[in-house]
């Protein structure tokens, strides 16, 4: 009796009883409906719970300081300014200025007048 021969491992055979992996398996009552998900996963598709309130951030002031480093800032706002200053006097008066560009900024002040409409 001669044994048969191995199959090569890069080419299984496959098995045709079995369903092909993008076949969705039938549904374990019966009925034949498809399985679409997992049991216990919700198939409707819910609203977003984090629903904004229509405002979004329009300037940014980043200020580092490491200990023992010389602090910078970074100032930018969406109307076009991008600043930057490093040492103390410089990033103190660059913190001043980002506080009083946010009062006169057109868009803060048009994105205000909108909201209160």
């Amino acid at each position: 009796m001669s044994t048969p021969p191995r199959p090569r491992l890069k080419s299984l055979p496959t098995a045709t009883d079995q369903p092909g992996p993008a076949e969705p398996a039938p549904a374990p009552s019966g009925s034949g409906a498809l399985r679409v998900v997992a049991e216990g996963v919700p198939s409707a598709v819910r609203p977003d719970p984090q629903q904004g309130d229509g405002r979004h951030p329009i300037a940014w002031l980043r200020i580092t300081a490491p200990k023992g480093a010389t602090p910078t800032a970074a100032s930018w706002c969406a109307c076009g300014r991008d600043l930057f200053a490093a040492g103390h006097r410089k990033v103190l008066a660059l913190i001043t200025d980002h506080t009083d560009h946010r009062d006169r900024c057109t868009l803060r002040s048009s994105q205000e007048e909108r909201n209160a409409a």
